[in-house]
Order: structure tokens, then C-alpha cells, then sequence
């Protein structure tokens, strides 16, 4: 019998069969909650009908009853291949480039990094209608690469952990205010100096975690500006630059002041020279008031070297809320949970139910550039919720220095160094 109608339908049975194991296999999958397993088809449809890799390039090949032509040979490849890559890009792995120096010198403009989607496990599109391979704009023609005519709601699959604090993370960027959808923000990449329920403050440019300094490590490299001051003698940008690798600043007010980002054993050599009178480091004095610093509330004096402390939220945890301190949390309750948030005689209410306290639903992170007072981040904009995280960044690929030439341009000695 099924011998009869597979001869009667020929190539469709094998498409009606195909369908029917997707549908099962798919069952299956979501059963024992292993996402991972729903692209197994694409594999089974390419060996049974699109034909594009030779899955048995052991085997001796069989003539094909009827020879593809060249140009179709070309279109299925790069169909697959489109389609193999985006789905790598997507739920894998994919490349950035470090454009800006907040993360110098842990991480140098002109790194190219593959960032891990597994580790905390790939977010499912929430925009899939979308030109593949580029990220928010389209390549040359310029205007959006996506469609917001199907939105999906966020969710993550499994990963291989969780963010782990000190993680060097590519995130969206969150206080993005052109109206993108959460995954064609921009994206971040900062280190993770606070994970859900940690306490967090800055005494004096010093990162304070749950009441103790932050921990260092070998490849995590924090740099902050210095005051230095000379004799009269000026500093050999040469010697800067080829020996300690001092790349940003200059001079102060006049020739006996310079301005420069040092990490701490620059700052030390520095301290040697003959001609250098005092070294210090610039620090924003406490209490003093910075409206572009995060919540942006005068009843918070914070500043880029002197804030908090401030908890950070995790998912199910409640917390009291008031008029004074609803500044910290009203991006989470109204923009990232999408709540309506209203304030009417004093009176905090939320979908229009009278509130005093407030549950989150998500967790939040606290990103921070390990070049401390070059870098926009958490001080700046606040919490990134855990649906705008994209992945781990794992190691340099490529390293490229602009302003060398030649074969100097790469930077050799970062190809391939994994970032810490």
C-alpha cells in the first residue's frame, strides 16, 4: 500500500513525509525543552531534496539523471550558505568590531571579536523579518533592514550558563532613544561588574561589589585620567606611546601639565621619570551633583566616580517604591516591563492600580568600561535588562591598528587571544 502511493506521488511523498517528521521532531524537541534540536531539519532537507553539500563525499556519486545547471548549482549554494550563515549569526555566534576606547586596553579599537550566542543561550528574533546577515540598516541603499510587521515576544533558549560577574558582554544598548526594536539596537560591549542582587557603589573612582573592591585579573586592564605634572621639561610622546603604549591625552593648561589615561603600572612607570613632579589621578568630588549621571535626579548626587549604592534588581524580587526613589526604577516599570505608570497627587499607580511596592519580572545587569572615565555606560543609562543581552565575547580574530601602515596595521600579537 505504501509502496502504491509512494510510486503515485513520487517526489511529493518525500516533501508530505519530510513534514510530517518536522512536526513530530519538533513535538519532540519542545517536549524535553532542547531548542537546539529544531535545525536538525534544515540538515535532512538539504540531503533529501535541496542537495547543496555532498553530506556523502566518501561514497562515489551516482549520475544524476538530470544535471543541475551551472547557474542553479550557484543560486542553491549561496541560498544555503545565506541561510547556513544567518542561522550560525543568529543562534551561534557572530563578529563584532570594538569601535570606541571604553574598554581600552582590555579590548583595542580595531579588535574584531566573535561573541558567543551559546553561552547565555541565543534569544530567539523578536524582529525576524529581516534582510539577513547585517544587523539594523541596510548595506549601501541605506533605511531599515527589518520589518516590524511580525514581533515576537523575547525569549531565550537554553545556554551553556549564566553571566558570570567580570564577564566581558555584547549587549543592546538600552537608553537607545530612535525607537528600534530591542535586537536592532546598537550594540555594547562592556564588562558585567554586577549581576542580580548585587550592591553596587563608586567611593572615589573605586568600584565597590557587595562592600568589597572589585576583583582583578591578569587581561582586565582599568585606566582612569591622571594629572601629570613636570619640571619644565615636556614627555616624549614617542617613548608614551612605543613603550607604555599611552595612547590618549596631552597636554593640560600649560607646558608643565599633561592629561593622560594611564592603567595602574603606566601610572607607576610614570611616577620613575626624572621630570614628573606629581602624578594624579582626577577624581570627581562626592556629593557633587552630575545630571547626566544616572537616575539623573537631584535627590541622588551622584557622580562618575562617587554613586550609589545602588542594589541591583532581580527577577521576583520586590522592592518599595515612592515618589523619591521611583527615578531609580521607572525605566524598568514603564519602558523594559512595559507597564503604565502614572502619578496622580503623589500617588505612585501602575496599570492603574494604586502601588507601593513592585515586583520585577526580569533580571537586570550593571555594564561597566574597564576605561573608567572614557566610557558611557551603566553610570550613565542604568540597568540593561537580560532580554537586551546578546552573548560573551570570546576571543580577537582580528586586530587592526588604523594608524600603522603596512603590514604593521595588524596587530599580530591579539590575533586569536581570548578576551578575559
Amino acid at each position: 500500500m505504501i509502496k502504491k502511493i509512494k510510486e503515485t506521488l513520487g517526489k511529493a511523498f518525500k516533501i508530505v513525509i519530510f513534514i510530517i517528521a518536522t512536526i513530530l521532531w519538533s513535538i519532540f524537541v519542545y517536549t524535553i525543552d532542547g531548542e537546539w534540536l529544531y535545525f536538525t531539519p534544515l540538515i535532512a532537507g538539504d540531503i533529501l531534496f535541496w542537495e547543496t553539500i555532498n553530506w556523502q563525499f566518501w561514497k562515489k556519486q551516482k549520475k544524476e539523471k538530470k544535471k543541475k545547471s551551472e547557474i542553479r548549482s550557484w543560486f542553491d549554494a549561496i541560498l544555503f550558505a545565506v541561510i547556513a550563515a544567518h542561522i550560525l549569526r543568529t543562534f551561534l555566534v557572530e563578529a563584532y568590531t570594538i569601535p570606541t576606547s571604553s574598554m581600552e586596553k582590555s579590548m583595542l579599537i580595531g579588535d574584531f571579536l566573535f561573541v558567543s550566542k551559546v553561552a547565555y543561550g541565543p534569544r530567539v528574533p523578536m524582529t525576524p523579518l529581516a534582510f539577513p546577515l547585517v544587523h539594523h540598516t541596510m548595506p549601501i541603499l541605506g533605511g531599515k533592514s527589518y520589518s516590524e510587521s511580525i514581533k515576537l515576544p523575547y525569549h531565550r533558549m537554553k545556554g551553556l550558563g549564566k553571566i558570570e560577574r567580570n564577564d566581558c558582554v555584547v549587549f543592546n544598548w538600552p537608553d537607545e532613544k530612535i525607537g528600534r526594536p530591542i535586537d536592532k539596537k546598537e550594540n555594547y560591549v562592556k564588562r558585567c561588574v554586577g549581576i542580580p542582587g548585587d550592591v553596587i557603589e563608586l567611593k572615589n573612582a573605586d568600584l565597590i561589589v557587595n562592600g568589597d573592591p572589585q576583583k582583578e585579573f591578569d587581561g582586565m586592564k582599568k585606566q582612569w585620567h591622571y594629572n601629570v605634572t613636570t619640571q619644565g621639561t615636556g614627555l616624549n610622546p614617542s617613548i608614551l606611546y612605543k613603550k607604555y603604549d599611552i595612547t590618549e591625552g596631552g597636554y593640560g593648561r600649560n607646558k608643565n601639565e599633561y592629561n593622560l589615561t594611564l592603567t595602574d603600572n603606566n601610572r607607576d612607570a610614570i611616577k620613575t621619570f626624572s621630570n614628573v613632579t606629581k602624578v594624579e589621578r582626577r577624581v570627581e568630588k562626592k556629593e557633587k551633583y552630575s545630571e547626566y549621571i544616572f537616575p539623573h535626579d537631584k535627590n541622588y548626587s551622584w557622580n562618575v566616580d562617587n554613586f550609589g549604592p545602588i542594589t541591583i534588581p532581580a527577577a521576583g524580587s520586590t522592592i518599595n517604591i515612592s515618589t523619591e526613589n521611583l527615578s531609580l526604577y521607572k525605566d524598568i516599570i514603564e519602558r523594559y516591563e512595559g507597564n503604565k505608570l502614572e502619578i496622580i497627587d503623589n500617588n505612585i499607580y501602575i496599570n492603574d492600580k494604586l502601588a507601593t511596592n513592585y515586583t520585577f519580572s526580569m533580571n537586570y545587569y550593571w555594564m561597566m568600561g574597564d576605561n573608567r572615565h572614557n566610557s558611557a555606560d551603566s553610570r550613565f543609562w542604568g540597568f540593561v535588562p537580560e532580554d537586551h543581552i546578546v552573548g560573551k565575547a570570546l576571543f580577537v580574530w582580528m586586530s587592526w591598528d588604523k594608524n600603522a601602515k603596512g603590514l604593521k596595521k595588524v596587530r599580530w600579537n591579539r590575533l586569536f587571544r581570548s578576551v578575559k
